[in-house]
């Protein structure tokens, strides 16, 4: 099968609208998701919580489930992060994305998440895809760190097969020769899914890039290329986060950013296909 073979058409009037509750992903409005890499106390998340709402954020991220490259790094809090995720983004008028990464927690991950988040190490693990789909929850599908366009197409198709149409694409960055960032940025995947498919493509520049100083310029790229949302890393204190400190900003960068692209979105969206 080719990408070409997957296309769904690019009649605007069949896109797919991802909704859950008051966000609605492919309809025109940019849909911000920001909060901190890993669920870490209940305090702190509460104050990137109300810190990101401020700003103009419409779902809370963090991982209470952390896949990590090291057995030794931080893994998460499991399920007692879940539990500091719904009180938090409950208090704050919040929606709530995170990662779940086994079939045996997909149920207890769906009673706390709004929208269900595939990594990229898990982009290819159709177990998991199939369990998603069944969960009948909005699925957010990163694309994998070394996969084709049309890999995770095809990764997405296993959700969709499994009767859920709510997928929603995250490009993150793969992996190639270059070292100075933490993966490069493929911003014409954007295009070409809009280009190729039916469903709404959101980007994550902070793992994207592994930089801060890179997040705001590259999210502003992606307003440019078309993306439906972004996916943003913020904590209060990033030097004293316990995962990924380095590619998140603090609230106050989060706030001029999100003044940025709002203006930019507005603008961008007349060019719209």
């Amino acid at each position: 099968m080719t990408v070409a073979t997957l296309s769904r058409g690019v009649d605007v009037r069949a896109r797919k609208v991802i909704e859950s509750g008051a966000l609605s992903f492919g309809g025109g409005e940019l849909v911000v998701i920001a909060g901190p890499c890993a669920v870490e106390d209940e305090e702190t998340l509460l104050e990137v919580a109300l810190g990101v709402r401020a700003a103009g954020a419409r779902a809370l991220r963090g991982g209470a489930y952390k896949p990590r490259s090291s057995p030794h790094s931080f893994q998460g809090l499991g399920r007692p992060g879940l539990k500091m995720l719904k009180d938090v983004a409950a208090a704050a008028g919040l929606a709530v994305v995170t990662e779940v990464l086994d079939t045996r927690d997909v149920e207890i991950v769906s009673e706390v998440a709004d929208i269900l988040q595939i990594g990229s190490r898990n982009m290819q693990n159709t177990a998991l895809l199939k369990e998603a789909g069944r969960a009948q929850r909005p699925v957010l599908l990163k694309r994998g760190m070394s996969s084709t366009i049309e890999e995770w197409l095809l990764a997405a198709e296993y959700v969709r097969a499994s009767g859920n149409e709510q997928v929603i694409l995250c490009e993150r960055g793969i992996r190639t020769f270059e070292t100075a960032t933490r993966n490069t940025l493929d911003l014409s995947a954007v295009s070409l899914l809009k280009e190729l498919g039916d469903l709404p493509v959101i980007v994550d520049p902070s793992h994207a890039t592994g930089l801060k100083e890179l997040v705001p310029p590259m999210s502003r790229a992606a307003v440019a290329a078309g993306a439906d949302g972004l996916l943003i890393e913020v904590h209060p204190r990033p030097e004293q986060a316990l995962c990924d400190g380095q590619q998140s900003l603090t609230l106050s960068e989060f706030r001029l950013l999100m003044a940025q692209v709002t203006q930019l979105a507005a603008y961008t969206r007349q060019f719209s296909y």
